[in-house]
């Protein structure tokens, strides 16, 4: 099957990685695939999984959102197409609560899409409150919904903590980790919403769910800020640490977009 393009845009989303992907994985031959911070599934829409998929994530309207993609992408596309972007829909999408599956998918795909760079944010009760994007281009090819369900055909699809599946994990499969960063590029700050979301103790927790998957005999990839202590967290014997440039897609309107620097920690042996 072809490169699937996401159907969503993620802020923190890996577009930019796969690109580099046949350098990583090389010929590898895996089993199962895992991916359990899906954000946009960049990495997963841009592979072919020759067995089974587990995706999850902590956010459930998210995972509601996929399942209903898969299940009943022409219903999602039928509620999608009544949204306009204007300024005065987006905040009566914003507020709307809607009924089923399909219609909560299209809402949720139509802010992701119109909101201030797609990003994901909810207010102490759980209500999404980006504001409007003023995206006055935007365009959106729903072909992109029906082409992720095909994709996403007996995918298994969960809400849960990265560790959700990890009894399921076998020898030869592939786990493929975007954890939500928690220390700034190249300094020493934290991330002040994200290190609320994902704690430096849950980097450590990471780094110990990686030990398991390597004694699974299984195979991992991991993507991180290129971060002193994210060095020291990660770094496992004889795996590699890949280091690589993109640039930084998130700031406002007038932050200056800059190079940064990635860490990739992986075990798949180099020129396999």
């Amino acid at each position: 099957m072809p490169v699937v393009e996401p159907f969503i845009r993620w802020a923190g989303g890996k577009n930019w990685l796969v690109k580099s992907l046949d350098n990583i994985i090389g010929d590898l031959c895996y089993k199962n695939y895992y991916e359990p911070f899906l954000g946009g599934g960049a990495i997963f829409f841009s592979m072919d999984h020759p067995f089974h998929s587990y995706l999850s994530d902590t956010n459930q309207d998210l995972i509601n959102t996929y399942i209903a993609v898969r299940d009943d992408p022409y219903e999602v596309i039928r509620f999608f197409l009544n949204y306009l972007n204007t300024e005065d829909e987006y905040y009566r999408a914003r507020s709307a609560v809607p009924v089923n599956l399909a219609e909560q998918a299209a809402r949720f795909i139509f802010l992701n899409q119109t909101s201030f760079n797609g990003i994901y944010r909810v207010n102490r009760e759980g209500q999404y409150n980006v504001p409007y994007g003023h995206r006055t281009n935007w365009i959106y090819d729903c072909d992109r919904i029906l082409n992720a369900s095909i994709k996403l055909q007996k995918v298994k699809l969960k809400c849960c903590d990265f560790e959700g599946y990890k009894y399921r994990i076998k020898k030869s499969d592939l786990v493929f980790l975007d954890p939500p960063y928690t220390v700034s590029h190249n300094n020493n700050g934290f991330i002040e919403y994200n290190k609320n979301l994902f704690s430096i103790e849950d980097q450590y927790r990471l780094s110990r769910y990686i030990e398991f998957i390597r004694k699974r005999g299984a195979y991992y990839i991991l993507t991180n800020a290129a971060h002193p202590v994210i060095k020291t967290i990660f770094q496992k014997d004889n795996d590699r640490l890949i280091e690589l440039n993109r640039h930084s897609l998130i700031g406002g309107r007038k932050a200056k977009r800059e190079e940064i620097k990635e860490y990739i920690f992986t075990n798949i042996p180099r020129g396999v």
